[in-house]
């Protein structure tokens, strides 16, 4: 395993006295797409935001390239990773392009460059600029607002992307269509990423390694085929029913 982007050294975090996260012990590798598996409430949106210092550990440290998180300034930190959720976030008076363009804007890049990366992100994402770049959320599918969503986490080419549910909200079949461009992106863009789901199918479908979370723990790492292959009880519980309901997988 290659030095890693993104490291947990027995994190765990607690609110209202309530341990969220325990002893969480974990490394990403540069490039490597991990994804978070586990059921509501399990700690994987509680882990997805320690990592951009959204929420601090109450015990442990987090490791960003090499810094633990609490010695990053938060802004600088935030800029060196893209976010994106499940509901996008888009600012719904703000058109495509200044959606886009709002890291880029705050890093002082050019008007030239900011318009030139805004293209250039669109294209990306399978968006033609000429029929987007004008338009408001409110005149979006719920597909291309998640297109305009992951063009703005990657406007300033961050080597780590946090992803919560980012395309749990969409009807099934668009939700397959934006997974299979995903992936694509993911091998093209070699970026680090943190994904969380709680659809199996998802983790199957996206991940170079699955993390299974149950009741704040991370109880397995594994490859996807390592995770159809087990006979762990835990995993099980998560597989058995998914072949049940639409067969081998």
């Amino acid at each position: 395993m290659s030095d890693p982007s993104v490291r947990f050294q027995r994190v765990s975090y607690q609110l209202a006295g309530r341990e969220i996260l325990s002893d969480l012990s974990l490394q990403i590798p540069q490039g490597e797409t991990l994804v978070l598996l586990g059921r509501s409430g399990c700690g994987k949106t509680t882990t997805l935001k320690l990592v951009n210092r959204l929420l601090e550990p109450t015990r442990g440290e987090v490791i960003v390239e090499g810094r633990a998180t609490h010695s990053w300034d938060p802004i600088r930190l935030r800029r060196r990773i893209g976010y994106v959720i499940q509901d996008v976030g888009l600012f719904p008076h703000f058109t495509v392009e200044q959606n886009i363009a709002l890291v880029p804007s705050l890093e002082n890049w050019s008007q030239e460059a900011t318009h030139r990366r805004v293209q250039e992100m669109l294209s990306l994402v399978g968006l033609d600029s000429d029929e987007f770049i004008h338009r408001y959320p409110s005149e979006l599918s719920g597909g291309q607002r998640q297109r305009v969503g992951v063009a703005r986490a990657l406007a300033v080419d961050p080597p780590i992307l946090l992803m919560d549910e980012p395309f749990g909200a969409l009807d099934p079949l668009t939700r397959s269509e934006i997974q299979q461009e995903f992936k694509e992106l993911r091998n093209i863009l070699g970026k680090t990423i943190l994904f969380v789901t709680h659809d199996i199918g998802e983790a199957l479908e996206l991940g170079h390694r699955i993390g299974l979370m149950v009741e704040g723990r991370l109880t397995v790492t594994v490859t996807p085929e390592e995770l159809l292959a087990s006979s762990d009880p835990g995993i099980r519980a998560f597989i058995d029913p998914l072949r049940k309901r639409f067969g081998q997988i």
